[in-house]
C-alpha cells in the first residue's frame, strides 16, 4: 500500500496513546450509526473514491497531528491506501470555515471514520490558538502546561498538551518563549522532553507543618531538581519566601530557586489590600492604571489572589532582602486577559503555570467534514461550496 507522510512533525506524536489503532468493533461501537449504515451501503452497492474536506467555524492554529497520526495507524490496518492534502500545515493561522484538511480514499474505509477523526480535530486546534494568544501575550515569560487536572480523561488531557505544543511553538515562531513543558511525564514528549516540571502541592506543606520543612524534605530526596516553592499555604507568602531564601542561599543566589505564588481569589497577598495594591502598580507601571479597565482586568492588576500587584509585591521583597536570582512562577487563572494584563504592568513572571487554554466554549471547537468529490466528481451539499477543491483554486488564482 501506499503511505502517505502526513505533512506533521510533532514531538511525541509516535508514542501518543490516541493514536493507537482501535479495532472496527471498538471503531463501529463509537461512531455514530449512519455512518456505519453508511460503510455498509457502499460495501453492498460498490466502492468508490472519496474525498472529506475538513474545517472549523471559527480561526484557529492547525492542529490536525494527532488525528492524521490516527487516521494513518487505522488505514494501515486495514490496508487501505489514502492522500492528504494539508492546506493548512501544523501551527498555520485558519480562517474561519477555511479547508484545513482534504483526506482522499476508499469511502468504505473512510465512513467510519468520521466521528473520531473529528474528535481528534477541533479541540486541540481551538487549544492551540489559545495556548498561541496565552503565549505572545507575555512573550518573555516561561509557560508550562498544567491542564491535566482539568481533563475528563488521559485522552483529552493528551489533546490539550498537544494543542499546548502547537500553539507555544506558533508563538515562538512569532518571538514569544511560549510553552517549554507540561506537569506531566506522560505526556512531556510533545514538548521534546522526557518528563514532567513540577515540585511541591499544597499538600506536601500542609503534611511538613511549615513552608521551609516542605522545601528541606523535597531537596532532600531531590538535591539535583531546581527547588520551586509554594508559598501561600499559610497566607505569609512574602515571610515565607523569604525564610526559605534565608535557608537555601546557595540556591537562591544560582538562580536554582524560585517561589510560585497561587494566592487564591478570596484574599490579597501578604503585605496588600486595594489601597497598597494600588500603590505598587502606580510605582512599577502607572501606564497600566491610566488605562480604561473592565472589572476583571483592574482585579488582575491590583485585586484579590495572583495580581499584577502580587507580583510586584514579591519581587520587590525578594530583591530588598538580597535574592535578586529567585525567581517568580505565578499560576491562577492565567488565561489570554489576565497574561495580557501582566503584560501591560511588566510584571516581572518568570514562569507561568497554567490549564487556560483549554476552550471555555466547547460549541467552538466542533469540526465538521464534508465530503466534496465521489470517483473524481466534484460534489457537496448546497452551501458548502466553498469547501470544493476547484473554488479555492479559482480563489487562489484570483487573488494572485
Amino acid at each position: 500500500m501506499v503511505q502517505p507522510s502526513n505533512g506533521v512533525e510533532t514531538p511525541g506524536l509516535k508514542t501518543a496513546c490516541s493514536s493507537a489503532p482501535l479495532p472496527d468493533p471498538v471503531i463501529t461501537a463509537r461512531t455514530d450509526s449512519y455512518f456505519n449504515r453508511t460503510k455498509r451501503i457502499v460495501s453492498h452497492f460498490g466502492d468508490c473514491e472519496v474525498t472529506y474536506a475538513f474545517f472549523i467555524r471559527r480561526p484557529v492554529i492547525s492542529a490536525p497531528g494527532l488525528m492524521l497520526e490516527w487516521l494513518k495507524n487505522v488505514m494501515a490496518e486495514r490496508n487501505s491506501p489514502y492522500t492528504i492534502d494539508l492546506i493548512h500545515p501544523e501551527g498555520a493561522w485558519v480562517g474561519a470555515g477555511e479547508p484545513l484538511v482534504y483526506i482522499t480514499g476508499s469511502f468504505t474505509h473512510l465512513a467510519d471514520l468520521e466521528t473520531l477523526l473529528l474528535q481528534k480535530l477541533g479541540s486541540p486546534c481551538v487549544a492551540a490558538h489559545r495556548a498561541y494568544q496565552i503565549a505572545v501575550s507575555l512573550p518573555h515569560t516561561k509557560f508550562l502546561a498544567m491542564d491535566a487536572r482539568h481533563c475528563a480523561g488521559y485522552e483529552m488531557q493528551e489533546l490539550m498538551a498537544y494543542a499546548a505544543s502547537v500553539g507555544g511553538r506558533a508563538a515562538k515562531r512569532d518571538g514569544a518563549i511560549g510553552f517549554i513543558g507540561t506537569a506531566n511525564d506522560a505526556v512531556a514528549p510533545f514538548f521534546n522532553s522526557t518528563h514532567g516540571y513540577g515540585t511541591m502541592p499544597h499538600a506536601l506543606i500542609g503534611y511538613a507543618g511549615s513552608t521551609v520543612r516542605a522545601a528541606e524534605m523535597f531537596h532532600e530526596l531531590y538535591p539535583e531538581t531546581d527547588l520551586v516553592v509554594l508559598v501561600d499555604y499559610f497566607g505569609k507568602e512574602v515571610t515565607d519566601a523569604l525564610a526559605v531564601c534565608r535557608r537555601f542561599p546557595d540556591l537562591a543566589a544560582q538562580g536554582r530557586l524560585g517561589v510560585r505564588l497561587d494566592t487564591h481569589g478570596g484574599r490579597f497577598l501578604e503585605g496588600l489590600n486595594p489601597q497598597e495594591s494600588y500603590a505598587v502598580v502606580d510605582r512599577h507601571a502607572p501606564e497600566a492604571l491610566r488605562r480604561y479597565r473592565s472589572d476583571s482586568e483592574l482585579r488582575y492588576l491590583i485585586g484579590t489572589g495572583v495580581s499584577a500587584a502580587a507580583v510586584w509585591r514579591m519581587r520587590d521583597a525578594l530583591d530588598e532582602a538580597g535574592f535578586p536570582h529567585v525567581k517568580i512562577i505565578a499560576s491562577s487563572g492565567f488565561g489570554v486577559t489576565k497574561c495580557a494584563c501582566m503584560a501591560d504592568a511588566h510584571a516581572p513572571i518568570d514562569v507561568v503555570g497554567t490549564g487556560s487554554f483549554i476552550p471555555d466554549r466547547w460549541n467552538e471547537t466542533y469540526a465538521t467534514a464534508d465530503i466534496v468529490s465521489y470517483n473524481g466528481t466534484e460534489r457537496v451539499k448546497i452551501g458548502r461550496e466553498f469547501l470544493l477543491p476547484s473554488q479555492r483554486k479559482a480563489q487562489k488564482g484570483s487573488s494572485a
